[in-house]
């Protein structure tokens, strides 16, 4: 299934885009996907459990289930 992976600040920048498309298989979860990323852009963290992420813009946890053509946004860490 494709996934929508949307990238801000710090993660656009280390990845060098806004948006890429994710092929992952199905059933997939948010964790599976965020080692997914670890493993195709390693520089984007040092650990994919500490990512935080919204599907189709509510918040997730990574152990919610990913469907064909979700929009996954990878929110960076606010400091403040």
């Amino acid at each position: 299934m494709r996934v929508t992976i949307r990238l801000f600040a710090g993660y656009r920048e280390r990845v060098g885009a806004t948006r890429i498309d994710l092929d992952l298989p199905e059933g997939s979860t948010v964790g599976r996907m965020a080692e997914e990323m670890l493993r195709t852009y390693p520089a984007i963290t040092a650990d994919p459990t500490r990512l935080v992420v919204a599907v189709n813009q509510e918040y997730r946890e990574h152990d919610f289930a990913l469907s064909p053509g979700d929009e996954v946004a990878l929110i960076p860490p606010v400091s403040g």
